[in-house]
C-alpha cells in the first residue's frame, strides 16, 4: 500500500498560517450570506404579512356603523372569501381563541395555540410568530392583526400564515451555492499557492542536499545559482562557505602532510642513532635504559607519523582497500594470540574462551581488519582502569559475523561514545585518537557499505576528525598556535 507523502515543514506552516486562516475567512463569508439571506427573507415575508394585516384592518374601519353582528359575519366572510388562498391562509379566530372561519375551508382541527395569538388581543396590535406549527410540527410564519369594534372591544382576530418551506429551501440553496463558492476559492488558492510554494520548495531542497554533502565532505561543491531573491543570496553565501571550507581542508591537508614529511626525517634520525648507541657495550645501566626509551617512543612517533601520512593519501585516493576472502577466525585469533603475550608483560590478561562453532569467510582487508583489532586491543589495555583484563570473542550470529572486545575500565556515556571516537574527548594520546578514527571509520563503512572499497566515499569525516583533533592537540596541548 502507498504510504501518504507528509507535508514538509514549509508546507505545514504555510497551511496553518496561511491556507487556515483562508478557510476560516471563507467560512466566516459563507455563515454571513447564509444568515444575511435568511434575515432578508424573514424581513421581507413579516413585512409582507404585516402590510397586509394593516391593509385589512384598515378596511375593516370603514364598517364601523355596522352591528356587532354584522361586523363579526364580515370578518367571517372575508376568511373565506380570501383571494390569495393558494399562497397564504387566512383564519378568523374569535377572542377567547377559537377558530372561526379559515380561508381553506371549513375547519375539522383544533385551533391554534401559538402565543402572538393572545398577545394581539391583549396589546391590540399586529404580533408575529416564527416557528413550528404545533398542530403540524411544519415551520410557518403567522401574522395576527385584532379586530376592534367601536366601542374598543376586540371581536376576534384575522391571522395570516404563510408556509417557510420554500423559504428555507431557497436559503438552503443559497448556502449550497455559497459554499460550492468558498471551496473553489480555497481550490484556486491551493492551486495557484502550489507554484510558490514549489518555487521555495524546489531550492530549498537543492541547498539542504549540497549542505549535507558538504558536511559529508565533499568541500567545493556548488549550489547552480539561478535565482535573484533572498534564496538566491543564500545559495551565493552556501557557495562561498563551500568554496572556503574546501580552502581551509586543502590548507588542513597540506599542513598534516608538511608536518608528517618534516617529522619522519628527524625521526629515522633519532631511531638510527637510539639502535647505533645501543649496540655499545660502553654503556652504563641508566644511560643504556635512557636510551631503550629513547628508540621506543621515537618508534611510537614514527608509527603515528606513518598513519598520518595514510590520511593523507586518502585524500588524494592513493589508499585503497585490497580485499579478498579471508579465514576472519584464523585472523583474529592470530591477533588475539600476538597481543595477548604482549599484554602478559604489562600484567593484563587478554581472555579468549576460543571458537567451537563454524564461522564463514568474509571478504575484507586483511592487513585492515587486523588494524581494527589491534587497535581496539591497544584503547582497551591502554584505558581498562583496574581491572587488568580484556575480553575478547567472536561468533556466527545469523548473517553477522559478531566480534566482542570488552575491558573493565569505568567507561563513557553511551551519548558520547560517537563523539569521543571522532574528538578524542576521554583525553587519550594523539596516537591512539588516530588509531580510535581510523578503526571507526573502517568499521562503519563494512558495516554500512559492504560492496564499496573505495576510502574516499566513508573516510572523509573520519580524516577531517583526525585533523581536528591534531590541530586541537597541537594548539591546546602543545601551545603552539597550529604552527609546527
Amino acid at each position: 500500500m502507498k504510504k501518504k507523502k507528509r507535508l514538509s515543514g514549509i508546507e505545514r506552516r504555510w497551511f496553518v498560517n496561511n491556507v487556515g486562516v483562508i478557510m476560516l475567512l471563507v467560512a466566516a463569508c459563507v455563515l454571513g450570506v447564509v444568515f444575511s439571506m435568511a434575515a432578508y427573507y424573514d424581513t421581507n415575508l413579516r413585512s409582507g404579512l404585516e402590510n397586509k394585516a394593516k391593509t385589512t384592518t384598515d378596511f375593516f374601519s370603514n364598517y364601523i356603523s355596522q352591528s356587532y353582528k354584522e361586523y363579526y359575519q364580515s370578518c367571517i366572510k372575508f376568511a373565506q372569501t380570501f383571494e390569495e388562498k393558494d399562497r397564504l391562509e387566512l383564519q378568523f379566530i374569535s377572542a377567547n381563541g377559537k377558530l372561526v372561519a379559515s380561508s381553506y375551508g371549513k375547519f375539522a382541527g383544533r385551533s391554534p395555540s401559538t402565543p402572538e395569538i393572545q398577545q394581539a388581543i391583549d396589546s391590540q396590535q399586529i404580533r408575529h410568530y416564527k416557528g413550528r406549527n404545533p398542530l403540524t410540527g411544519e415551520r410557518i410564519l403567522a401574522v395576527s392583526s385584532p379586530m376592534i369594534y367601536t366601542n374598543g372591544e376586540v371581536i376576534g382576530v384575522l391571522r395570516y400564515v404563510t408556509s417557510l418551506r420554500n423559504a428555507d429551501l431557497q436559503i438552503l440553496m443559497i448556502a449550497l451555492i455559497a459554499v460550492t463558492i468558498g471551496l473553489l476559492f480555497i481550490g484556486s488558492i491551493f492551486f495557484l499557492s502550489s507554484f510558490f510554494i514549489k518555487s521555495i520548495l524546489v531550492p530549498v531542497s537543492q541547498i539542504n542536499a549540497t549542505a549535507k554533502r558538504i558536511a559529508a565532505g565533499s568541500y567545493g561543491v556548488q549550489i547552480p545559482g539561478q535565482y535573484d531573491d533572498e534564496i538566491g543570496e543564500l545559495v551565493s553565501t552556501i557557495n562561498d562557505m563551500s568554496v572556503k571550507i574546501g580552502q581551509a581542508e586543502k590548507t588542513q591537508t597540506e599542513f598534516i602532510s608538511s608536518v608528517s614529511h618534516e617529522l619522519r626525517t628527524p625521526l629515522t634520525a633519532i631511531s638510527g642513532w637510539g639502535e647505533t648507541l645501543l649496540t655499545s657495550e660502553n654503556l652504563d645501566a641508566e644511560t643504556r635504559r635512557g636510551v631503550v626509551i629513547i628508540a621506543r617512543e621515537a618508534k611510537r612517533l614514527t608509527g603515528m607519523v606513518e598513519e598520518l601520512l595514510e590520511f593523507t593519501r586518502m585524500q588524494d585516493g592513493r589508499f585503497t582497500l585490497h580485499v579478498e576472502t579471508a579465514d576472519i577466525l584464523a585472523e583474529f585469533e592470530d591477533t588475539v594470540f600476538m597481543y595477548g603475550n604482549r599484554l602478559k608483560q604489562e600484567g593484563i590478561c587478554l581472555h579468549y574462551d576460543g571458537c567451537d562453532e563454524e564461522i564463514p569467510e568474509i571478504p575484507c582487508d586483511v592487513a585492515r581488519m587486523r588494524q581494527v583489532f589491534l587497535n581496539i586491543l591497544d584503547n582497551a589495555a591502554k584505558h581498562g582502569g583496574e581491572g587488568k583484563r580484556i575480553d575478547a570473542s567472536i561468533a556466527h550470529e545469523g548473517s553477522y559475523v559478531v566480534i566482542r572486545i570488552r575491558d573493565y575500565g569505568p567507561g563513557i556515556p553511551e551519548e558520547e561514545l560517537r563523539h569521543a571516537a571522532q574528538l578524542s574527548v576521554c583525553k587519550i594520546n594523539i596516537d591512539s585518537d588516530i588509531r580510535l578514527a581510523i578503526t571507526a571509520s573502517i568499521r562503519e563503512h563494512f558495516a554500512e557499505h559492504p560492496d564499496h572499497f573505495d576510502p574516499r566515499q566513508y573516510l572523509k569525516p573520519a580524516r577531517q576528525a583526525v585533523k581536528d583533533m591534531v590541530t586541537h592537540k597541537l594548539i591546546n596541548v602543545l601551545g603552539c598556535n597550529g604552527k609546527a
